[in-house]
């Protein structure tokens, strides 16, 4: 098994999980967009299009760019009232303290902000997002998003959820991770001691196949769940990943083995370069109702679509 992250084309062709006749393209899609393929998910891939590879292998298709894509497809720039925040509906804030990810996925909808030193907000910079959201008494939610807050430092991380924590209007905090499956030994002591906060906190955590939720990823979960912090399941459809009844089925119960509660399935963010990911919204609804009725009723999400323009999400 590799022992460190894929960030290369060099080092994407010598283990395997791409060909030395595509090097020019990659080399033209790495220019522009982070590749990082952590030992945890490289061990999955079995051929580079399969279910996992897919999800993260850059692809020459990344350089073409559909009409109807956008480096900000949901508008997260036009509602940042200071660096950090994104204040989309009036009872919920996000606030991005870094732009960093242990994975970066080739559908992100973020993937003309995220990189490897990408984003990671200065002390100046934290202390005005934490004074936009306490003079917003309206903002009862923070969602600490990025980027992966989860890969900040113990002390860090601590930190913030400690300001956040001080905010007497602020009455849950949650954080969106793909870490637990990305990189699970990240789940140290250190970093858990920093989680024990007094206020709620929930655990979003993205996968969306199966094959993510191992034995490692879900050790990793059982870990946060000791502390009572509750994981909810994130998914995205993607065409060639989980586009079917047998694939999803298997996704949604392989969470709720692991005590996650599958909570949002989104409809693919049309950022550039996207297009091959993309499923129509018919066959996700054709998808949802032949697993209801075949699967507990805990084990099915919303299925939603954030509308361009940051108009918000709807269920679909």
């Amino acid at each position: 098994m590799l022992d460190r992250t894929l960030r290369t084309v060099d080092e994407l062709i010598a283990s395997g999980l791409a060909e030395e006749a595509s090097r020019a393209g990659l080399e033209e899609v790495a220019a522009r967009y982070a590749i990082a393929i952590p030992p945890a998910l490289a061990g999955l891939i079995g051929e580079p299009d399969d279910a996992i590879g897919v999800q993260f292998i850059p692809s020459a298709a990344e350089l073409i760019t559909a009409a109807h894509e956008s480096d900000d497809p949901i508008a997260d720039l036009a509602l940042s009232p200071v660096p950090g925040i994104v204040h989309r509906y009036p009872d919920r804030a996000l606030l991005k303290p870094l732009l960093a990810c242990p994975v970066y996925c080739r559908f992100c909808f973020r993937r003309e902000q995220v990189g490897p030193d990408g984003g990671l907000l200065s002390e100046a910079e934290l202390a005005g997002a934490y004074a936009y959201l306490s003079a917003h008494a309206e903002i009862r939610e923070v969602i600490l998003t990025g980027g992966d807050p989860l890969i900040l430092s113990p002390r860090r991380l601590g930190e913030i959820l400690r300001a956040l924590s001080d905010i007497p209007h602020i009455e849950v905090l949650r954080i969106h991770t793909r870490v637990p499956v990305a990189d699970p030994g990240r789940m140290t002591a250190a970093l858990l001691a920093a989680l024990e906060i007094e206020k709620p906190l929930f655990i979003a955590l993205h996968a969306n196949h199966a094959r993510e939720l191992t034995a490692e990823a879900v050790a990793a979960c059982g870990k946060l769940q000791r502390l009572g912090i509750p994981i909810l399941g994130q998914s995205v459809l993607l065409a060639g990943v989980n586009d079917s009844e047998a694939a999803l089925g298997e996704l949604f119960r392989a969470m709720l083995r692991a005590r996650i509660k599958p909570y949002y399935l989104h409809q693919l963010d049309p950022a550039p370069g996207t297009a091959r990911f993309h499923v129509p919204v018919e066959r996700g609804r054709e998808i949802l109702a032949a697993l209801r009725g075949h699967i507990s009723g805990t084990a099915l999400p919303t299925y939603i679509l954030d509308r361009p323009g940051g108009l918000g999400k709807i269920p679909l």
